[in-house]
Protein backbone atom coordinates (compact mmCIF):
# COMPACT_ATOMS: atom_id res chain seq x y z
CA UNK A 1 0.00 0.00 0.00
CA UNK A 2 0.90 3.27 -0.85
CA UNK A 3 0.93 5.57 2.03
CA UNK A 4 -1.65 8.59 2.34
CA UNK A 5 -4.28 6.77 0.19
CA UNK A 6 -7.51 8.78 0.73
CA UNK A 7 -10.77 6.39 1.18
CA UNK A 8 -14.05 8.03 1.43
CA UNK A 9 -16.01 6.29 4.48
CA UNK A 10 -20.24 7.26 3.47
CA UNK A 11 -21.83 6.79 6.95
CA UNK A 12 -18.63 7.54 8.73
CA UNK A 13 -20.41 8.89 11.65
CA UNK A 14 -22.44 5.61 12.14
CA UNK A 15 -21.64 3.26 15.20
CA UNK A 16 -19.70 0.76 12.63
CA UNK A 17 -18.37 4.03 10.61
CA UNK A 18 -16.73 5.03 13.38
CA UNK A 19 -14.60 1.77 13.67
CA UNK A 20 -14.05 1.75 10.29
CA UNK A 21 -12.25 5.25 10.72
CA UNK A 22 -10.33 4.62 13.28
CA UNK A 23 -8.94 1.76 11.60
CA UNK A 24 -7.90 3.24 8.00
CA UNK A 25 -6.23 5.96 10.18
CA UNK A 26 -4.19 3.22 12.30
CA UNK A 27 -3.07 1.38 9.16
CA UNK A 28 -1.69 5.13 7.49
CA UNK A 29 -4.71 5.49 4.89
CA UNK A 30 -6.35 8.91 4.97
CA UNK A 31 -10.51 8.97 5.46
CA UNK A 32 -12.77 11.42 3.87
CA UNK A 33 -15.90 11.38 6.09
CA UNK A 34 -18.92 11.42 4.45
CA UNK A 35 -22.20 11.01 4.81
CA UNK A 36 -25.69 13.18 4.62
CA UNK A 37 -26.08 14.54 7.95
CA UNK A 38 -23.42 17.34 8.29
CA UNK A 39 -23.82 18.26 12.31
CA UNK A 40 -22.42 14.16 12.94
CA UNK A 41 -20.10 14.59 10.78
CA UNK A 42 -18.58 17.96 12.19
CA UNK A 43 -18.90 16.11 15.78
CA UNK A 44 -16.41 13.19 14.22
CA UNK A 45 -13.92 15.63 12.44
CA UNK A 46 -13.79 17.52 15.67
CA UNK A 47 -12.15 14.20 17.02
CA UNK A 48 -9.78 13.59 14.13
CA UNK A 49 -8.67 16.99 13.02
CA UNK A 50 -7.28 17.59 9.30
CA UNK A 51 -9.80 15.08 8.29
CA UNK A 52 -11.84 16.39 4.90
CA UNK A 53 -16.16 16.37 5.38
CA UNK A 54 -18.25 15.99 2.78
CA UNK A 55 -21.73 16.08 3.06
CA UNK A 56 -23.66 13.69 0.43
CA UNK A 57 -26.96 12.31 0.22
CA UNK A 58 -27.99 9.41 -2.12
CA UNK A 59 -30.80 11.56 -3.00
CA UNK A 60 -27.91 13.63 -4.75
CA UNK A 61 -25.94 11.75 -7.14
CA UNK A 62 -23.78 15.01 -7.54
CA UNK A 63 -23.17 15.36 -4.08
CA UNK A 64 -21.60 12.04 -4.11
CA UNK A 65 -19.43 12.69 -6.95
CA UNK A 66 -18.03 15.10 -4.99
CA UNK A 67 -17.51 13.26 -1.99
CA UNK A 68 -15.92 10.24 -3.92
CA UNK A 69 -13.57 12.84 -5.66
CA UNK A 70 -10.31 12.11 -5.78
CA UNK A 71 -10.56 8.69 -3.27
CA UNK A 72 -9.11 5.77 -4.31
CA UNK A 73 -11.58 3.76 -2.99
CA UNK A 74 -15.26 3.66 -0.91
CA UNK A 75 -16.26 1.97 2.14
CA UNK A 76 -20.34 2.44 2.50
CA UNK A 77 -21.38 2.09 6.37
CA UNK A 78 -24.67 3.73 5.73
CA UNK A 79 -27.95 1.42 6.29
CA UNK A 80 -30.31 0.71 5.25
CA UNK A 81 -28.06 -0.49 2.37
CA UNK A 82 -31.59 -1.25 -0.12
CA UNK A 83 -31.50 2.20 -0.10
CA UNK A 84 -27.70 3.25 0.33
CA UNK A 85 -25.72 0.76 -2.00
CA UNK A 86 -27.18 1.06 -5.79
CA UNK A 87 -26.27 5.07 -5.35
CA UNK A 88 -23.19 4.62 -3.96
CA UNK A 89 -21.88 1.96 -6.51
CA UNK A 90 -23.15 4.08 -9.21
CA UNK A 91 -20.67 7.03 -7.96
CA UNK A 92 -17.96 4.25 -7.48
CA UNK A 93 -17.95 3.32 -11.38
CA UNK A 94 -18.50 6.70 -12.16
CA UNK A 95 -15.60 7.62 -10.48
CA UNK A 96 -13.63 4.38 -11.85
CA UNK A 97 -13.15 3.37 -7.88
CA UNK A 98 -13.02 -0.05 -5.61
CA UNK A 99 -16.21 -0.23 -3.77
CA UNK A 100 -16.80 -2.13 -0.17
CA UNK A 101 -20.04 -2.26 1.83
CA UNK A 102 -20.38 -4.03 5.28
CA UNK A 103 -24.14 -4.51 4.48
CA UNK A 104 -25.77 -7.69 6.50
CA UNK A 105 -29.02 -6.95 4.59
CA UNK A 106 -29.32 -10.04 2.07
CA UNK A 107 -31.64 -8.74 -0.31
CA UNK A 108 -29.59 -5.87 -0.81
CA UNK A 109 -26.16 -7.77 -1.08
CA UNK A 110 -28.23 -10.00 -3.63
CA UNK A 111 -29.23 -6.79 -5.51
CA UNK A 112 -25.88 -5.72 -6.29
CA UNK A 113 -24.59 -9.07 -7.44
CA UNK A 114 -27.81 -9.04 -9.77
CA UNK A 115 -27.26 -5.10 -11.55
CA UNK A 116 -23.88 -4.32 -11.09
CA UNK A 117 -22.08 -7.86 -12.36
CA UNK A 118 -21.26 -6.93 -15.54
CA UNK A 119 -21.23 -3.27 -15.19
CA UNK A 120 -18.73 -3.01 -13.10
CA UNK A 121 -16.68 -5.90 -14.70
CA UNK A 122 -17.04 -3.92 -17.99
CA UNK A 123 -16.04 -0.52 -15.77
CA UNK A 124 -12.54 -2.66 -14.42
CA UNK A 125 -13.58 -2.05 -10.77
CA UNK A 126 -14.39 -4.52 -8.09
CA UNK A 127 -17.25 -4.25 -6.13
CA UNK A 128 -17.61 -6.13 -2.73
CA UNK A 129 -21.35 -6.55 -1.12
CA UNK A 130 -21.09 -7.74 2.65
CA UNK A 131 -17.50 -7.41 3.68
CA UNK A 132 -18.43 -7.45 6.90
CA UNK A 133 -19.25 -9.34 10.33
CA UNK A 134 -22.08 -11.15 8.70
CA UNK A 135 -21.07 -11.93 4.76
CA UNK A 136 -17.58 -11.40 4.47
CA UNK A 137 -16.28 -13.40 7.67
CA UNK A 138 -18.04 -16.14 7.23
CA UNK A 139 -17.84 -16.45 3.12
CA UNK A 140 -13.78 -16.55 4.15
CA UNK A 141 -13.94 -19.45 6.81
CA UNK A 142 -16.31 -21.44 4.61
CA UNK A 143 -13.75 -20.98 1.61
CA UNK A 144 -10.84 -21.75 4.14
CA UNK A 145 -12.94 -25.26 5.28
CA UNK A 146 -13.14 -26.23 1.70
CA UNK A 147 -9.33 -25.61 1.15
CA UNK A 148 -9.05 -28.13 -1.88
CA UNK A 149 -12.74 -29.13 -2.56
CA UNK A 150 -14.72 -27.60 -5.81
CA UNK A 151 -18.13 -28.50 -4.15
CA UNK A 152 -19.86 -29.49 -0.89
CA UNK A 153 -23.23 -30.70 -0.24
CA UNK A 154 -23.82 -28.50 2.65
CA UNK A 155 -22.43 -25.98 4.58
CA UNK A 156 -23.28 -24.71 7.90
CA UNK A 157 -22.37 -21.45 9.52
CA UNK A 158 -23.24 -21.17 13.29
CA UNK A 159 -23.30 -17.69 15.08
CA UNK A 160 -22.01 -17.93 18.72
CA UNK A 161 -22.97 -14.71 20.08
CA UNK A 162 -23.10 -14.11 24.16
CA UNK A 163 -25.24 -11.44 23.13
CA UNK A 164 -26.41 -8.99 20.60
CA UNK A 165 -26.76 -5.53 21.82
CA UNK A 166 -28.35 -3.80 18.22
CA UNK A 167 -27.06 -0.30 16.97
CA UNK A 168 -29.43 2.20 15.42
CA UNK A 169 -28.53 1.25 11.89
CA UNK A 170 -28.94 -2.32 12.60
CA UNK A 171 -32.97 -1.44 14.27
CA UNK A 172 -33.40 0.87 10.55
CA UNK A 173 -31.99 -1.56 8.59
CA UNK A 174 -34.12 -4.25 10.48
CA UNK A 175 -36.98 -3.00 10.00
CA UNK A 176 -36.19 -1.80 6.10
CA UNK A 177 -35.81 -5.59 5.63
CA UNK A 178 -39.21 -6.63 7.50
CA UNK A 179 -41.13 -4.49 5.60
CA UNK A 180 -39.54 -5.87 2.09
CA UNK A 181 -40.52 -9.81 3.29
CA UNK A 182 -44.01 -8.55 4.46
CA UNK A 183 -44.04 -11.11 7.15
CA UNK A 184 -41.85 -14.06 5.58
CA UNK A 185 -38.36 -15.26 6.54
CA UNK A 186 -35.59 -16.49 3.87
CA UNK A 187 -33.29 -19.02 3.61
CA UNK A 188 -31.23 -20.94 1.24
CA UNK A 189 -31.78 -24.35 0.02
CA UNK A 190 -31.49 -26.29 -3.68
CA UNK A 191 -28.78 -23.96 -4.71
CA UNK A 192 -30.97 -20.50 -4.36
CA UNK A 193 -33.42 -18.66 -2.10
CA UNK A 194 -36.50 -18.97 -1.21
CA UNK A 195 -39.40 -17.03 1.01
CA UNK A 196 -41.41 -18.82 3.38
CA UNK A 197 -43.63 -18.58 6.84
CA UNK A 198 -42.48 -21.83 8.58
CA UNK A 199 -41.40 -21.78 12.59
CA UNK A 200 -38.04 -21.61 13.04
CA UNK A 201 -36.74 -24.63 14.38
CA UNK A 202 -34.38 -24.90 17.64
CA UNK A 203 -31.51 -27.10 18.36
CA UNK A 204 -28.52 -27.93 19.83
CA UNK A 205 -25.25 -26.38 17.88
CA UNK A 206 -21.67 -28.31 19.79
CA UNK A 207 -19.39 -25.31 19.92
CA UNK A 208 -15.75 -25.78 20.17
CA UNK A 209 -14.60 -25.10 24.18
CA UNK A 210 -14.87 -22.60 25.83
CA UNK A 211 -18.65 -22.20 24.74
CA UNK A 212 -19.76 -25.30 24.51
CA UNK A 213 -22.98 -27.12 23.37
CA UNK A 214 -25.54 -24.11 23.06
CA UNK A 215 -29.43 -23.55 21.78
CA UNK A 216 -29.54 -22.07 18.42
CA UNK A 217 -32.28 -21.24 16.41
CA UNK A 218 -31.83 -22.62 12.89
CA UNK A 219 -32.89 -21.20 9.81
CA UNK A 220 -31.64 -17.71 11.71
CA UNK A 221 -30.63 -16.93 8.25
CA UNK A 222 -27.77 -14.26 7.29
CA UNK A 223 -26.02 -12.87 4.67
CA UNK A 224 -23.27 -15.85 3.79
CA UNK A 225 -26.63 -17.40 2.31
CA UNK A 226 -25.81 -14.68 -0.41
CA UNK A 227 -21.64 -14.29 -0.66
CA UNK A 228 -21.19 -17.89 -0.14
CA UNK A 229 -23.17 -19.40 -2.97
CA UNK A 230 -21.88 -16.41 -5.30
CA UNK A 231 -18.85 -18.32 -6.17
CA UNK A 232 -19.00 -21.96 -4.21
CA UNK A 233 -20.83 -24.90 -5.50
CA UNK A 234 -22.94 -25.83 -2.55
CA UNK A 235 -26.91 -25.95 -2.75
CA UNK A 236 -27.57 -25.86 0.90
CA UNK A 237 -26.53 -23.23 2.78
CA UNK A 238 -27.73 -22.71 6.14
CA UNK A 239 -27.25 -20.38 9.05
CA UNK A 240 -27.56 -20.44 12.89
CA UNK A 241 -27.89 -18.01 15.91
CA UNK A 242 -27.73 -18.42 19.49
CA UNK A 243 -31.08 -18.15 21.15
CA UNK A 244 -29.98 -15.51 23.82
CA UNK A 245 -28.24 -13.33 20.78
CA UNK A 246 -31.70 -14.06 18.77
CA UNK A 247 -33.76 -12.81 22.03
CA UNK A 248 -32.00 -10.00 22.24
CA UNK A 249 -32.59 -9.23 18.26
CA UNK A 250 -36.09 -9.56 18.78
CA UNK A 251 -36.52 -7.33 21.81
CA UNK A 252 -37.53 -3.67 21.41
CA UNK A 253 -36.02 -2.73 24.22
CA UNK A 254 -32.12 -4.33 24.09
CA UNK A 255 -29.87 -1.72 24.76
CA UNK A 256 -27.09 -0.57 22.01
CA UNK A 257 -23.52 -1.55 22.61
CA UNK A 258 -21.72 -0.22 25.44
CA UNK A 259 -18.36 0.51 24.91
CA UNK A 260 -15.92 -0.97 27.58
CA UNK A 261 -12.04 -0.75 26.22
CA UNK A 262 -9.68 2.53 24.42
CA UNK A 263 -10.98 1.13 21.15
CA UNK A 264 -14.77 1.43 21.89
CA UNK A 265 -15.88 -2.51 21.65
CA UNK A 266 -18.74 -3.87 23.84
CA UNK A 267 -17.88 -6.67 26.34
CA UNK A 268 -19.68 -8.88 23.27
CA UNK A 269 -17.40 -11.97 22.53
CA UNK A 270 -18.61 -14.05 19.67
CA UNK A 271 -17.83 -18.00 17.71
CA UNK A 272 -18.10 -18.56 14.20
CA UNK A 273 -18.38 -22.41 13.89
CA UNK A 274 -18.63 -23.73 10.08
CA UNK A 275 -18.81 -26.79 9.30
CA UNK A 276 -18.91 -28.01 5.18
CA UNK A 277 -19.94 -31.75 4.30
CA UNK A 278 -19.40 -33.38 1.20
CA UNK A 279 -21.09 -37.19 1.32
CA UNK A 280 -19.75 -38.40 4.57
CA UNK A 281 -16.51 -36.14 4.68
CA UNK A 282 -16.75 -33.22 6.83
CA UNK A 283 -14.48 -29.72 7.62
CA UNK A 284 -14.49 -27.65 10.12
CA UNK A 285 -13.24 -23.81 10.45
CA UNK A 286 -13.65 -22.04 13.72
CA UNK A 287 -13.04 -18.22 14.95
CA UNK A 288 -13.68 -15.69 17.84
CA UNK A 289 -13.26 -12.50 18.85
CA UNK A 290 -15.10 -9.48 20.41
CA UNK A 291 -17.82 -7.26 19.13
CA UNK A 292 -19.40 -7.89 16.16
CA UNK A 293 -19.19 -4.16 14.79
CA UNK A 294 -15.96 -3.39 16.15
CA UNK A 295 -14.86 -6.43 13.93
CA UNK A 296 -16.16 -5.88 10.49
CA UNK A 297 -13.69 -2.71 10.38
CA UNK A 298 -10.61 -4.74 9.96
CA UNK A 299 -12.09 -6.86 7.45
CA UNK A 300 -13.35 -3.72 5.58
CA UNK A 301 -10.04 -2.05 5.35
CA UNK A 302 -8.05 -5.19 4.80
CA UNK A 303 -9.83 -6.15 1.83
CA UNK A 304 -9.62 -2.00 0.40
CA UNK A 305 -5.70 -2.41 1.35
CA UNK A 306 -5.55 -5.42 -1.00
CA UNK A 307 -7.01 -4.30 -3.71
CA UNK A 308 -5.26 -0.92 -3.71
CA UNK A 309 -1.67 -3.24 -3.73
CA UNK A 310 -3.11 -5.24 -6.37
CA UNK A 311 -3.39 -8.68 -4.31
CA UNK A 312 -6.85 -9.72 -6.34
CA UNK A 313 -7.74 -10.97 -9.66
CA UNK A 314 -10.62 -10.38 -10.54
CA UNK A 315 -13.05 -7.76 -11.08
CA UNK A 316 -17.07 -7.03 -11.10
CA UNK A 317 -19.09 -8.23 -8.03
CA UNK A 318 -17.40 -10.21 -6.14
CA UNK A 319 -17.58 -12.02 -2.57
CA UNK A 320 -14.66 -12.11 0.13
CA UNK A 321 -13.97 -15.52 -0.31
CA UNK A 322 -13.60 -15.44 -4.54
CA UNK A 323 -11.40 -12.41 -4.42
CA UNK A 324 -8.97 -12.88 -1.85
CA UNK A 325 -6.90 -15.59 -0.68
CA UNK A 326 -9.21 -16.71 2.60
CA UNK A 327 -6.55 -18.49 5.01
CA UNK A 328 -4.15 -15.73 3.93
CA UNK A 329 -6.67 -13.00 4.80
CA UNK A 330 -7.76 -14.75 7.80
CA UNK A 331 -4.50 -14.94 8.96
CA UNK A 332 -3.99 -10.76 8.45
CA UNK A 333 -7.15 -10.39 10.79
CA UNK A 334 -4.88 -11.15 13.97
CA UNK A 335 -5.22 -9.74 16.54
CA UNK A 336 -8.88 -9.02 16.02
CA UNK A 337 -9.64 -12.58 15.45
CA UNK A 338 -8.39 -16.25 16.42
CA UNK A 339 -9.02 -18.86 14.58
CA UNK A 340 -8.23 -22.81 13.28
CA UNK A 341 -8.95 -24.98 10.52
CA UNK A 342 -9.47 -28.71 10.77
CA UNK A 343 -9.31 -30.65 7.48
Amino acid sequence: MRPGHTVAVFGAYGHTGRFVVAELLERGFVPVLSGRDAGKLGELAAAHPGLEVRTASVDDPASLDRALTGAAAVINCAGPFSTTAAPVIEAALRAGIPYVDVAAEIEANADTFAHFAERARTSGTVVVPAMAFYGGLGDLLVTAAMDDWTSADEAHIAYGLSSWHPTTGTRVAGAAVHARRNGRRVRHRNGQLEYHQDDLPTLDWPFPDPMGTRSVIGEFTMADVVTVPSHLSIPEVRTYMTAEAAGDIAAPDTPSPTAVDERGRSDQTFLIDVVVRSGDTERRATAGGQDIYAVTAPLAVEAVHRILDGRTGKLGVVSAGELFDATDFLDALAPHITWTVKP
